[in-house]
């Protein structure tokens, strides 16, 4: 799927719908730094994709880029306010207070693991 995913964006039939799925599978794999790249142009092609917000917010947070987590899932809380998805605005809420708390913890306050 990750494969046939790739390929279809790479043949120019790129849509936030394919970024998030492979974004998804990525994370999965564990390979957040690619999941990162393709969950951020999800959100760039369609800024009003909350559940794309929600996992971009929770993949920085599993790879511990807690800052960008921060300000991630804060637009992403608007964003999915606006539109009425009250569940995913509070399971990015809950994310973000698990980044914020980590930003605090981090020496220097930046948020990033060294």
């Amino acid at each position: 799927m990750r494969d046939q995913l790739q390929a279809m964006i790479d043949a120019g039939r790129d849509t936030p719908l394919a970024r998030f799925t492979l974004g998804e599978l990525l994370h999965r794999e564990g390979d957040y730094s690619t999941a990162i790249d393709h969950l951020a142009e999800a959100v760039r092609q369609d800024p009003s994709y909350s559940a794309a917000w929600k996992l971009y917010g929770r993949v920085l947070l599993d790879a511990e880029r807690y800052r960008e987590a921060v300000d991630v899932l804060a637009r992403g809380v608007e964003i999915a306010q606006d539109k009425g998805d009250n569940q995913a605005a509070r399971e990015m809420q809950v994310f973000a207070k698990r980044a914020a708390k980590q930003v605090d913890a981090t020496p220097g306050g930046s948020g990033q693991s060294d």
